[in-house]
């Protein structure tokens, strides 16, 4: 028995269960009577919608599950955004799928709602993947308008979005199941076909009401804007349908449908296992901090075998290597929190990032837009090495390389945060800003720009000063509660949730369901061939 591992398995497992709890809380949407009262008007509820849409056989992600979490609570709330989106099957074609959550505020739009829907097209714009819309909306949350509506990240770039995939040649197939309001009408028309639900399903740009209010015409929802006048009238929509179920098996017969498309020609051969059974990464990973061979994590996730280490003996903090997940070929960049010596014998601490570290993985980077192999990154990163003899080193100068690479990476790149993900080390091992084509984080995972001890000492100092120079002295006391205050505030903005909440992650995973991820999303990535050509630009070396 390895007490050490059972601890650190029960404590992985505790957080599982936490995160097991909090995707149920979100999938509960507005709350059973809501729920309800959508099955009452004979509709779907957003996931039932989802579930009947999707291949059943074949993996299921849901992305952005739990953004708006702890936001808008003046508001009652909005779990999951007020929509769902998932990353899924149909017919055996790779589709994201954004389903409005009318359960929610009727499905309006919050500035977190508008945030989630782009990084669906994003994804969808990255991987030239097919993105299906199920429609059910009351348009945008009038109290926050001013947050959603005019800047460049706003509502209105979803229409932007729309104009360019179909540019692209990227399918877009819209499903009208519920309300369409003022500009959210263009969404469903903007795509290459639409559906409208007989009933239930209604489009305009101002409804009776506003009509009445501006022309003085009377005028009832369904003759302005339903499924009759739309299909029939207008041409706006181009089929109709019964009943949701209807209009699902639709969706289904076109993207049946769809001719193949060239693919990027990255590298698969027959998936293997890995060395470690996946479920054995719960064990490596400490619960206290303390520090671990990295290789552990990558033996639970890579096929047994495949592992070919670059530069093994070489800046010893960051692991580089060619492996496959699930036969795809990739190359893993990932921080060894283990403690280790230089060739020079000089003691270099885990998940630190220093100049031989950083050199090692910036050409390493390279090598792989040289070959064209995608990347997948492991953080587990507490930032560079600080001091004089890092300085003299020229830790700057070899950190901009590491981080110039990555930026300038053309490959598709994956980031799984699996512990730390700290300062500058979270930009360098490619965090949200780099573009990675998913950014997932477990559920033990912590961002901030630094670790709680140091960032708490300093904000503690900064508070005291503070007050100080207003006339006021905090006695032993104060100054205890003070720091456990602050503390307590950073702590809940390191978490995962915090960030997923504000959608730095597209998601908070199962560590064991990783493979599953990476796996899905590297099968993704594939299907868009176009690729620039690799020029990393200035590089200090």
């Amino acid at each position: 028995m390895n007490l050490s591992f059972n601890k650190n398995e029960d404590a992985l497992k505790l957080l599982i269960s936490e995160l097991q709890h909090r995707q149920t809380v979100v999938e509960n949407g507005g709350g059973d009577k809501k729920l309800q009262k959508q099955r009452d008007a004979g509709k779907m509820t957003a996931r039932e919608r989802i579930s009947y849409l999707v291949d059943q056989n074949k993996p299921c992600l849901e992305m952005g599950a739990f953004a708006g979490d702890g936001m808008y609570e003046e508001y009652g709330g909005c779990p999951g955004g007020g929509v769902v989106i998932v990353l899924a099957y149909v017919k055996g074609t790779q589709c994201i799928v954004v389903a409005n959550d009318a359960t929610v505020k009727a499905g309006a739009w919050f500035p977190i709602t508008g945030k989630k829907n782009l990084r669906a097209q994003q994804i969808a714009l990255d991987n030239h993947t097919p993105i299906i819309y199920l429609v059910d909306s009351a348009g945008v949350f009038l109290p926050l308008q001013d947050e959603i509506f005019p800047d460049r990240e706003h509502f209105g770039r979803i229409f932007r979005n729309n104009a360019v995939m179909s540019s692209l040649g990227i399918p877009q197939i819209s499903a009208i199941m519920g309300s369409c309001v003022a500009g959210g009408a263009y969404l469903p028309i903007m795509s290459d076909e639409s559906i409208i639900v007989k009933g239930t399903g209604s489009i305009f740009l101002a409804g009776s009401y506003l009509v009445k209010a501006a022309i003085g015409e009377d005028i009832d929802n369904e003759t302005l804007g339903g499924a009759d006048t739309h299909s029939d009238i207008s041409g706006v929509t181009d089929y109709k349908a019964e009943d949701d179920a209807e209009a699902l098996t639709m969706i289904k017969g076109l993207v049946d449908k769809m001719g193949t498309f060239p693919k990027a020609g990255f590298d698969r051969k027959e998936s293997i296992a890995p060395m470690r059974p996946v479920e054995e990464v719960y064990g490596h990973v400490p619960f206290d901090g303390k520090p671990f061979d990295s290789m552990r994590i990558i033996e639970c996730l890579v096929d047994d075998g495949s592992w070919q280490a670059y530069k093994e003996t070489y800046g010893k903090t960051i692991i580089t290597g060619y492996a496959r997940i699930d036969g795809w070929s990739v190359g893993i960049v990932a921080n060894n929190r283990k403690m280790s010596k230089n060739a020079k014998g000089e003691m270099q601490f885990g998940g630190v990032i220093y100049s031989d570290s950083a050199d090692k993985a910036a050409r390493f980077v390279a090598n792989c837009n040289q070959k064209r192999i995608p990347l997948v990154f492991l953080q587990d990163v507490t930032g560079f090495m600080v001091g004089s003899k890092s300085e003299h080193a020229g830790i700057i100068k070899d950190g901009a390389k590491m981080v110039n690479t990555v930026a300038n990476s053309v490959v598709p790149k994956f980031t799984v945060i699996v512990g730390n993900s700290f300062g500058a080390g979270n930009y360098a091992m490619n965090g949200t800003a780099y573009d990675p084509r998913l950014m997932l984080a477990w559920p033990n995972a912590k961002l901030a720009v630094m670790g709680g001890t140091q960032a708490a000492k300093v904000l503690l100092q900064i508070e005291a000063s503070r007050l100080k120079g207003s006339g006021k002295e905090l006695s032993e006391k104060e100054l205890k509660e003070l720091k456990q205050s602050i503390e307590d505030r950073y702590e809940r903005q390191m978490s995962p949730y915090y960030a997923a909440s504000r959608l730095w992650v597209d998601a908070v995973i199962d560590p064991a369901k990783t493979r599953e991820w990476l796996s899905y999303g590297l099968e993704m990535a594939n299907n868009n061939p176009e690729m620039k050509r690799y020029n990393p630009g200035v590089i200090q070396t």
